[in-house]
């Protein structure tokens, strides 16, 4: 399934599911770069937030955004382009 037909994620493991399905799918290695270096972002976050059975809200991807700003130096420009567009798609789907 496509990250543009998903409206949302019922829990963060449903998120993690899916990330990790991407490797068994036919995807760029770009969208796996992103989809993995993103994912140990929500990792982080996720920890402050509750654990995987929680819902991906608008706060949670508020201290995403505030993680990935602060990492802003360890991508080049064009990985950190493709890390935000990847990021903006996904990030659509947290309610």
């Amino acid at each position: 399934m496509l990250l543009a037909e998903i409206k949302s994620f019922e829990s963060i493991a449903a998120l993690y599911l899916y990330l990790d399905n991407l490797f068994d799918q036919d995807n760029t290695d770009d969208q796996l770069f992103a989809s993995s270096y993103l994912r140990g972002f929500i990792s982080i976050s996720v920890i402050e937030f509750g654990d995987e059975s929680q819902v991906p809200s608008k706060a949670l991807a508020a201290s995403i955004d505030e993680k990935l700003q602060a990492a802003r130096t360890e991508l080049s420009p064009q990985d950190r382009k493709i890390v935000q567009d990847y990021w903006l798609a996904l990030k659509q789907t947290f309610i």
